[in-house]
């Protein structure tokens, strides 16, 4: 029979199985916190009709979708978890208690080429808080509030959110009368940490900007210092237009009620270059970035938008939330040193029986479970320097010895395998044992 060539296709991760535990670990981080602030798990299905599925896709998006047909049905994989979200809100809209708060974590596809940090297989880990007709602001305030607890539990370095809201970026554009030209504006600002300021001259001045306007656009964006001073400058500038004014009350809102959370504003700052969606996004935007690590990109983003479900209903559904890619930031941690496994284990107690006759071991470990410490019996048919060094490169914090002596005695050996120390005990005592040790 002609072998069958084992390999993975490209842009699909598979980790080893220490990688494994070190990737749930963060995932369960994040997931632990998004129940904290009281939000509530959906999933939807991996597989949409395309036709709900495309409502809104168009351009590049479109091209990258997992498309197939199966019988008479046109099917497409889910890209994000955003569509699936406002599909679910509308279809379920008279079962749900508004404002609505869920989160998802789950794998999406998009057929992009792959490259360094980019998958086609990827984990999203979502929430969103969708109003029904209006959403407090409030809702924007506490959002920065989880990404801070996130990535604090993370520990994998200084971060700071990055904070902006669109009505100020498009009350300004309006007021300089550039209003059919800012998202071209938009798109060359985001440019500005990958290209020099010459270069970004250049590129407005392929839009027909004036030297005049590039300098007030330039000005603008480089507004900084701390937030209240960022903030006093932007009401400086005495711009009466409606959104700019309403972009700064909003933003003002948000970093009060962060400073009234206790976060330490070295975690959190105004920055006027951050835009996030260019036709999505209508208030608050946010952008988070690993200090240390500023080429790994947003490892955080969202913002507010006005209406989710436009595609689906003619009920008016403001949200606001984020997003954190967890495959590409754990490719990057692990990229960048900030991933250490060497002790993972899913393993607390390793018995090694070296006795024919499995039925002491397997109530032992029965026993163990009951009182929650994960417990392996090692089957492996060989000497016992065999099974101990299996149970070394396990990781395991204990192993459990039992040979004919300890049958006949009633007792096992327990050794530690951090400590290399071997103790004793009576059978009946094992679990008040390991209900005292460190595990």
């Amino acid at each position: 029979m002609n072998k069958v060539n084992p390999r993975t296709l490209s842009g699909f991760m598979e980790l080893s199985p220490n990688d494994q535990i070190e990737f749930n670990r963060i995932k369960k981080i994040i997931e632990d916190t998004y129940k904290l602030y009281g939000f509530y798990p959906l999933d939807t299905p991996v597989i949409e009709y395309s036709s709900v599925l495309l409502a809104k896709a168009g351009g590049e998006t479109e091209k990258q979708i997992y498309r197939f047909n199966k019988g008479d049905n046109d099917l497409s994989l889910r890209f994000d978890l955003t569509v699936p979200l406002a599909k679910y809100v509308s279809l379920k809209y008279n079962e749900l208690l508004f404002p609505f708060k869920r989160y998802q974590i789950g794998k999406v596809f998009r057929g992009e080429r792959p490259q360094k940090g980019r998958f086609r297989e990827f984990y999203q880990c979502d929430i969103d808080v969708i109003g029904d007709g209006e959403l407090s602001l409030m809702y924007d305030a506490e959002i920065p509030s989880i990404i801070y607890d996130i990535f604090t539990k993370m520990n994998i370095g200084k971060f700071v959110i990055r904070i902006n809201n669109r009505k100020i970026l498009n009350g300004f554009f309006e007021y300089l009368n550039l209003s059919d030209k800012y998202q071209d504006i938009l798109r060359i600002i985001d440019k500005m940490e990958k290209v020099s300021e010459s270069d970004l001259i250049d590129m407005l001045k392929e839009i027909d900007l004036t030297d005049e306007i590039i300098d007030k656009i330039l000005s603008f964006i480089k507004i900084k210092g701390t937030n209240g001073e960022v903030l006093n400058s932007l009401k400086g500038l005495n711009i009466s237009n409606e959104a700019f004014l309403n972009g700064i009350n909003e933003l003002e809102t948000v970093i009060n009620s962060l400073r009234t959370m206790n976060i330490n504003e070295e975690y959190f700052m105004i920055d006027l270059t951050i835009a996030r969606g260019l036709d999505y996004y209508t208030g608050t935007v946010y952008e988070t970035k690993l200090v240390d690590h500023p080429q790994m990109g947003s490892v955080c983003s969202g913002g507010r938008y006005d209406d989710l479900a436009t595609f689906y209903t003619d009920k008016k559904l403001p949200g606001v939330g984020i997003s954190i890619g967890l495959t590409r930031l754990f490719y990057q941690l692990k990229e960048n040193g900030l991933i250490k496994n060497e002790d993972d284990s899913v393993v607390d107690v390793m018995i090694l029986p070296m006795i024919e006759e499995y039925k002491v071991p397997l109530e032992i470990s029965k026993k163990l479970r009951n009182i929650g410490i994960s417990t392996s019996i090692c089957y492996i048919n060989k000497k016992f320097k065999s099974k101990i060094k299996y149970a070394d490169s396990m990781n395991v914090k204990y192993s459990i010895i039992i040979g004919e002596d300890e049958i006949n005695n009633n007792v096992v050996t327990i050794k530690d395998m951090y400590k290399n120390e071997q103790t004793q005990i009576n059978i009946e005592c094992l679990e008040e044992y390991f209900k005292n040790v460190n595990i």
